[in-house]
């Protein structure tokens, strides 16, 4: 992740484009405040606002110290990342007009030595400069609207003036054995996915027709995990909606899988049994320290702050997850902003039409109509 000591002064001067001064859309009003029987509760989560000393957070100069702390400590645990790329290359492979928008096949620099990863960049035809999203998944074609549907985010987000770039799982993150995050050492694969996430916003900022400070990021379950980490760990992301990643650690639910050796739980000499953590199938990697520090995901989503996110549940985020996202909440009260966290909730995990209008509510208000 990006070296504390060149980390922007977000506490001071706010993402340009997404302060979110417009009042918000009644259709997304209501996902700024938890259901009253979570209002206030922040559940057993030790608070961000702590320092590891013990000391409180009281000052926007307090948080923006503690925000490096949180920082250094994931990074010790997830492994330091690479140089960014400065001008990530796109080569373009071939392009079709659908609808009002061109469609390109592309493949983007992400890595060292040259590494790529294919993806449909989509981009409106009138002149812009437009908003954009970088959608992730396991696949590029899915998000581009060539897959499973109601996954279809770069499709649907470009029919709505956005530029969209849509991605799958590069070839150092790869879901099947055996897992070689980038590098080959000993750095998470999560973490490994928000550096592809980076150069690819870095890619999509040098383009002319894209305004860059106006860049979010989005996916669903696999690619929700993903997107998560790409937003918290790299601050220029703007803003971002995870659909469904299960947000904070929960070994009651086997989807929550954080423990997998694709994504926080790889270590170079073994690879643990597949399933929930047992005594048979003990935690392994960055996942083991974690939980055996008492660290959970909503210190990472304190690094978000101010910057808006939209939690998209379902099966795997219910209303209880306030709990959690409530200590982002008190992190925004301190900075002085107000909706900045958001959630909807759904009974399944696959998304739905409703979900999914949200989520593009969510994107057009605080990426294209707000001032």
């Amino acid at each position: 992740m990006i070296k504390t000591k060149k980390l922007s002064l977000i506490v001071v001067m706010f993402v340009s484009g997404a302060s979110g001064a417009a009042a918000i859309p009644d259709k997304i009003s209501s996902l700024f405040e938890p259901p009253p029987e979570f209002a206030g509760d922040f559940g057993e989560y030790k608070s961000p606002l702590l320092f590891n000393d013990g000391t409180a957070v009281a000052t926007a100069a307090d948080w923006l110290q503690r925000r490096r702390e949180i920082i250094a400590t994931w990074e010790d645990l997830l492994g330091s990342w690479p140089a960014l790329i400065e001008k990530p290359a796109i080569e373009y492979h071939s392009k079709e007009r659908r609808e009002n928008f061109m469609q390109h096949r592309v493949s983007v620099e992400i890595a060292p030595n040259r590494q790529t990863v294919d993806g449909y960049l989509l981009v409106p035809e009138a002149k812009g400069p437009f908003p954009a999203v970088l959608v992730v998944y396991y696949e590029a074609e899915t998000g581009a609207g060539l897959g499973k549907e109601l996954r279809d985010f770069a499709l649907q987000l470009t029919r709505r003036g956005f530029v969209t770039l849509s991605i799958g799982t590069p070839d150092f993150c790869s879901l099947k054995a055996p897992y070689k995050p980038l590098c080959e050492t000993q750095f998470q694969p999560l973490s490994a996915l928000a550096y592809v996430a980076a150069n690819c916003h870095r890619a999509l900022a040098g383009l002319k027709k894209v305004d860059p400070e106006r860049i979010g990021v989005t996916g669903h379950s696999y690619g929700g995990k993903w997107a998560m980490f790409a937003s918290c760990l790299y601050e220029k992301f703007a803003c971002a909606a995870w659909s469904d990643p299960g947000i904070v650690f929960d070994e009651r639910r086997p989807n929550v899988n954080y423990w997998e050796p694709w994504y926080l739980g790889y270590e170079s000499d073994r690879q643990r049994p597949r399933g929930v953590p047992s005594e048979a199938k003990p935690r392994t990697g960055a996942y083991k320290d974690l939980v055996q520090a008492g660290q959970d995901l909503h210190e990472l989503h304190a690094l978000m702050a101010p910057r808006p996110f939209l939690v998209s549940g379902g099966s795997e985020d219910n209303p209880e997850r306030w709990k959690a996202l409530n200590h982002t909440v008190a992190v925004n009260k301190l900075l002085g902003y107000e909706n900045r966290v958001a959630m909807a909730n759904r009974k399944g995990h696959a998304p739905t039409v409703e979900s999914n209008e949200q989520i593009y509510a969510f994107f057009e208000h605080f990426l294209r109509d707000a001032d």
